[in-house]
């Protein structure tokens, strides 16, 4: 029994010396130094008068687009050199031509009816002052008598003759297809040797003398251009707008500008769209460099807004996710604001609310920023 209880009693005791050692140990001292603060590039808050711009995006169409349709019908005997996808067409320049035999011999047939017409009235005129002149002492004489009718009825046919040649000459003139404005051809689906009949597709042509850009805008961007919902601008009171697009490569920009407001938002996005415009893209409206202002290009847009005397100006690069600022305050530590957001390019942002002049922003990435963490401004860059 003895020799069972011995290891117990082993292990016992050197448990509890251990434990005694253990509790005698002195406690590891307190690591009291303070955090080093983390370095971090700041700038200053800026007030100055400035004007408030709007950037948005779009893509270029056509303010007019017509589709070509044959009026009359016929075999088509000519067609223009420049019928054909993107050819360059003036206003009332033949694009094709529709064999005009028939329409011609109805036009001689018109005339000759007419000419018919205009003898007879010439004859019924003759026998009513004739009929007037045998009649006039006879006062109750019927208007039949007095040729009346039959002069009515000659001046109808007259007119019903002037009519027929009237659509004579329309017909034989649709056999000429024209553009009614300068434009270019979006498409062409006829040639030479087809038959067509009236209401046949013979292309689509969009105008060349002005294009549209349809340009959506948040509520923040409605607010800084001060502009109601509805607006439409007076004759040359129009905002000017400049787009900029890359192209072959090179940048591009166009001056246009803004004639009108949506009535309404758009149900799906949220947003209100501004339609705004170039004239003449493809000559005096294209770049500097000559580049026209195409339907289907995608533009940047930027437009002048409102003027503030005493506007907050920060960097990009301080602007946080959720419009936060990140501010470093009198004591060195961290504080994040909200702000809000009148302006951004990519030069500056334009605050409103949230910022007090002269403090100073935190332009350098934190990890893990925690409210009250200890920060040590080492430098302010350029502030752009």
């Amino acid at each position: 029994m003895k020799s069972a209880l011995l290891p117990i009693l082993v292990i016992a005791a050197a448990i509890a010396g251990y434990a005694g050692l253990h509790a005698a140990a002195p406690e590891p001292e307190q690591d009291t130094t303070p955090a080093r603060p983390i370095s971090v590039f700041t700038a200053t808050v800026r007030a100055e008068e400035t004007r408030l711009t709007v950037h948005t995006q779009g893509e270029v169409r056509a303010a007019t687009e017509l589709d070509l349709v044959a009026q009359v019908g016929g075999r088509i005997v000519a067609v223009a050199q420049e019928f054909t996808e993107g050819g360059r067409i003036a206003a009332g320049e033949t694009l094709l031509e529709i064999e005009d035999t028939d329409y011609r011999l109805a036009l001689s047939e018109a005339r000759a009816v007419v000419a018919e017409a205009d003898v007879r009235v010439q004859q019924a005129l003759a026998d009513a002052d004739v009929a007037r002149q045998q009649l006039r002492n006879e006062p109750g004489a019927s208007p039949l008598a007095r040729k009346q009718p039959q002069l009515a009825e000659a001046h109808a046919l007259l007119e019903a003759a002037n009519a027929r040649l009237e659509q004579a000459e329309l017909n034989l003139e649709r056999t000429r297809v024209h553009l009614p404005f300068d434009g270019r051809l979006l498409s062409t689906q006829v040639n030479v040797g087809q038959y067509v009949t009236p209401g046949t597709p013979l292309g689509r042509a969009f105008a060349t003398s002005r294009v549209e850009v349809r340009l959506p805008l948040s509520d923040d961007q409605l607010a800084a251009l001060d502009l109601p919902i509805g607006f439409t601008a007076e004759t040359g009171q129009e905002l000017p707008v400049t787009f900029e697009a890359t192209v072959a490569g090179k940048r591009h920009q166009w001056q246009g500008r803004l004639l009108r407001l949506d009535a309404a938002l758009d149900p799906g996005s949220r947003m209100l769209y501004a339609m705004a415009e170039v004239q003449d893209p493809y000559a005096s409206g294209a770049s500097a460099e000559g580049m026209p202002l195409a339907a289907g290009l995608f533009v940047e847009a930027t437009i002048p807004g409102r003027e503030l005397e005493a506007a907050l100006l920060i960097p990009p690069a301080a602007l946080r996710p959720g419009n936060k600022v990140h501010v470093l305050d009198d004591d060195g530590r961290l504080a994040t604001r909200d702000v809000e957001v009148l302006s951004r390019s990519a030069t500056r942002v334009v605050v409103g609310r949230g910022l007090r002049t002269g403090e100073q922003v935190i332009v350098s990435a934190i990890r893990n920023p925690v409210q009250g963490m200890a920060l040590a401004a080492i430098a302010e860059p350029e502030n752009g």
